[in-house]
């Protein structure tokens, strides 16, 4: 679905439903080019927004409670904004009264309200819809109430949201690329300064394209707090705030004292950090060739190393690294499951996606599905079109 029926589904929905117009933001989800599991080390990213994501519509109403309703799977939930926590096994409503519960603590709202919000985000393919569902509330309650909130201030309310009531101690990159992305940008960030640049991204002949492989597994979640307590316990050993401060000599002088896995989580993320800048730098030389084996190198480390990829992911990688129409593939996201990002000869991705579609099929009795995205603004105000 294009965003433009995105905006007029939840436009009519509100307006069904609740009988008044609301106040519309589009929030995209992101890709992240390179730069995994080193956002919550301090360390280096390299995502950029997408024109897909979520479509929040929010208005103020005169009853004794607030609603919110999910219109893709339409289920409605009432709640009293002063008296909020999370829900056992809340999946998505966590997600809403996270960041209405930050809101609130930091704000007064003199008005209880409603919100619509519907998304054309894929689910489970781990281009962040959670960050885009976050963002699109706190930027929709900042324009109804005129709470005058910056940017850096509503991508930190989205992160204590999922950290609070979701129980993920995620990093920042996803609420921050899904704020601030550019149109065909991406954005070299530095997730202990919030420092970033932009760059503008031109692959010449080659495009990227998404493979959703369509598998979620229920560990993920417990799995990427794991990985990031085995990095926080590596730089309390070392004395140090996060592992963006470990060289690889010092992680080798304390490897006696850490479990063969746990050592080989750790020097991923330094090297996975260093690919990271060296990205950056084959993107100003405009050596795409390089770009695509750091892609080759990062999911390899992904998948030997800190050991979040899986079956379905590593077999969509291997086949592109044996296409010579790729220049680079890895895993995308948290792990076990979602998306491969690949780089892909514009020429032969009809050919490339028709031979991965059948032997992804015949392998795993389950199909994938392929996207190209564009590069998009970051979280915005929208009008009804």
């Amino acid at each position: 679905m294009t965003t433009k029926k995105l905006l007029e589904k939840v436009t009519f929905s509100f307006e069904e439903k609740f009988k008044s117009t609301p106040v519309l933001t589009f929030s995209p989800g992101r890709i992240n080019l390179i730069g995994e599991h080193t956002d919550y080390n301090d360390g280096f990213v390299f995502p950029a927004a997408i024109d897909k994501g979520i479509v929040s519509g929010i208005q103020k109403n005169t009853k004794d409670v607030c609603s919110v309703y999910a219109l893709d799977v339409k289920t409605t939930y009432q709640f009293n904004k002063s008296d909020l926590k999370p829900l056992e096994n809340g999946t998505w409503k966590n997600y809403v009264l996270g960041v209405i519960f930050e809101v609130v603590k930091n704000h007064r709202l003199p008005a209880n309200f409603d919100i619509v919000f519907a998304g054309n985000i894929p689910s489970g393919s781990g281009l962040s819809s959670s960050a885009a569902l976050e963002n699109s509330i706190v930027f929709g309650l900042n324009e109804l109430f005129d709470l005058k909130m910056t940017k850096k201030e509503m991508i930190f309310i989205s992160q204590k949201a999922e950290h609070d009531f979701v129980q993920v101690k995620c990093g920042i990159m996803d609420q921050y690329a899904s704020m601030y992305g550019q149109e065909d940008s991406a954005i070299l960030l530095d997730c202990r300064s919030l420092e970033s640049t932009l760059f503008q991204i031109d692959f010449k002949e080659y495009e990227i394209l998404l493979i959703n492989s369509n598998v979620t597994h229920s560990l993920a979640e417990s799995a990427y707090n794991e990985r990031r307590q085995v990095c926080e316990n590596i730089a309390r050993l070392l004395d140090v705030k996060a592992l963006r401060d470990v060289s690889k000599d010092t992680l080798k002088s304390i490897e006696h004292e850490l479990t063969k896995e746990d050592y080989l989580k750790g020097l991923y993320v330094l090297e996975e950090n260093q690919r990271v800048l060296e990205a950056s730098e084959s993107l100003k030389e405009n050596d795409v060739k390089r770009f695509g084996k750091l892609l080759f190198d990062s999911h390899n480390g992904l998948q030997h190393q800190y050991k979040v990829s899986c079956t379905e992911l590593d077999f969509l990688v291997d086949l592109a690294r044996k296409d010579t129409a790729v220049l680079g593939a890895r895993m995308m996201g948290g792990g076990f499951g979602g998306c491969t990002i690949n780089l892909v000869s514009k020429e032969h991705i009809p050919a490339f996606k028709r031979k991965v579609e059948q032997l992804y099929e015949n392998q795993f009795s389950k199909k994938c599905s392929i996207y190209q995205v564009q590069l998009s603004h970051g979280t915005r105000r929208v009008y009804p079109i």
